[in-house]
């Protein structure tokens, strides 16, 4: 079965730029893993702890026949891969990959939650996701997200990179 997937991957260590396209090649990589598409680099402010550099951030639509779960191992085998270190909640990271939405589902494990709890928050997630499908929608919501992201007061702290 297939399933689409949405992600956020950002970085703000080191060759930011490379480490998103190498983050997008590894999930090429992936038996089971297609993408379907990439938005565009957005540089962005951080968000949490705040006294860390900028991140270039993307959302990327998978298509997998992975299950929700497996997506996520994949995504934090990456990370590991890339030289993830977890020292601080927010802190700075070579690469951080998000399983935003899966499917329509509401997902809730000891492990995952999807949608992504905070990504209403947040326009460094949403103004990419939308890029890629403007149509996307949280699982029973009424609400677009593009009236959330309307809402977010830092959205001029996402810019397009390039």
């Amino acid at each position: 079965m297939k399933n689409i997937a949405y992600l956020s991957i950002g970085s703000n260590i080191e060759d930011r730029e490379k480490n998103l396209h190498e983050a997008c090649g590894l999930l090429k990589c992936e038996k089971g893993v297609n993408i379907l598409s990439v938005s565009s680099i957005y540089e962005t402010d951080p968000v949490g702890y705040t006294d860390q550099g900028k991140f270039l951030n993307i959302a990327v639509k998978v298509e997998t026949e992975l299950i929700a779960e497996d997506l996520l191992d994949k995504c934090l085998q990456i990370e590991k891969e890339m030289g993830r270190i977890r020292k601080i909640r927010w802190g700075p990271r070579t690469i951080d990959l998000d399983i935003l939405l899966y499917n329509n589902e509401n997902i809730e494990t000891e492990k995952l939650i999807v949608p992504h709890p905070r990504m209403h928050e947040r326009a460094f997630v949403l103004v990419p996701l939308l890029e890629i499908d403007p149509a996307v929608q949280l699982p029973n919501a009424t609400t677009p997200l593009h009236q959330i992201l309307d809402e977010i007061p830092d959205k001029e702290g996402v810019r397009l990179w390039r």
